[in-house]
């Protein structure tokens, strides 16, 4: 299992994935699933996976050889395609072929061999608007919105309410980079299968260019914002009024009840 997210907001992309994968409690390892792809100044995309490494490994070797689409010409690329949309395109079809042979002959019970894989798929190419996809298996795909300004892949649930509650189109990229950075320290600690080192990349709007940051599980910063979380977490209920209906009157009565 892995966790990844991408956060699109007004001033730009913050992607973010962990690095483990497990094949039982005894068989973890660490692979990293963010993988960066740059233009010569013309794009800057990246892709996050999640899923069966198998997957996601042969299709983006495929990838890197080229795919053909039935509308191409020839073999393309990320580095080759002519807009994000095309690039959505490429690296579905690159993931549904994998997908496929993996289930060949298709059976029943294909889909528990856990050869199902998904990616994040985000960044800009000059002379396009910056964008974010989900790419799933089956090769067809969604984009972000700005109503929702993230998408994520793997194990989704812990990390999801922070991003409902906190993250919005006009959030700024440093923000989302910590309500991301708080996502996954959720999710670290109520899952096992997710874990650090953690890779990050943040894409300003418009520049064609990323930063990349690996976060150790000695991280500082990370290790300092998930004490500071968990002590928020444990106070906030204190400034909440108690339910009205218990009162010290009605706990008499209630127990009373009880006995």
């Amino acid at each position: 299992m892995t966790y990844c997210v991408g956060m699109l907001v007004n001033e730009g992309l913050a992607m973010i994935a962990d690095t483990r994968t497990n094949a039982g409690v005894d068989n973890i390892s660490s692979y990293r699933k963010l993988h960066l792809y740059k233009g010569t100044g013309d794009r800057i995309l990246a892709v996050c996976t999640a899923g069966n490494l198998s997957a996601t490994q042969t299709a983006l070797a495929l990838l890197a050889e080229g795919v053909t689409l039935p509308d191409s010409e020839g073999p393309e690329t990320l580095e080759t395609a002519p807009t994000l949309f095309r690039a959505a395109q490429i690296l579905g079809h690159a993931l549904a072929t994998v997908r496929a042979t993996l289930n060949t002959p298709p059976t029943p019970t294909a889909d528990s061999l856990n050869v199902n894989a998904s990616m994040l798929l985000g960044g800009q190419i000059a002379g396009g608007k910056m964008g974010l996809y989900l790419i799933y298996g089956q090769g067809n795909f969604i984009e972000c919105g700005s109503d929702t300004p993230y998408l994520q892949v793997g194990e989704l649930k812990y990390g999801k309410p922070i991003l409902d509650r906190a993250l919005r189109a006009d959030t700024p990229l440093s923000e989302a980079v910590k309500l991301g950075l708080i996502s996954f320290d959720s999710t670290i600690r109520s899952n096992i299968a997710v874990g650090p080192p953690l890779d990050l990349i943040v894409m300003p709007r418009d520049q064609m260019v990323g930063v990349e940051r690996r976060i150790a599980p000695d991280d500082a910063y990370f290790r300092d914002l998930g004490r500071r979380w968990s002590e928020a977490l444990a106070t906030a209920h204190r400034a909440m009024p108690n339910p009205p209906w218990m009162n010290d009157a009605d706990a008499v009565k209630l127990s009373a009840a009880v006995a």
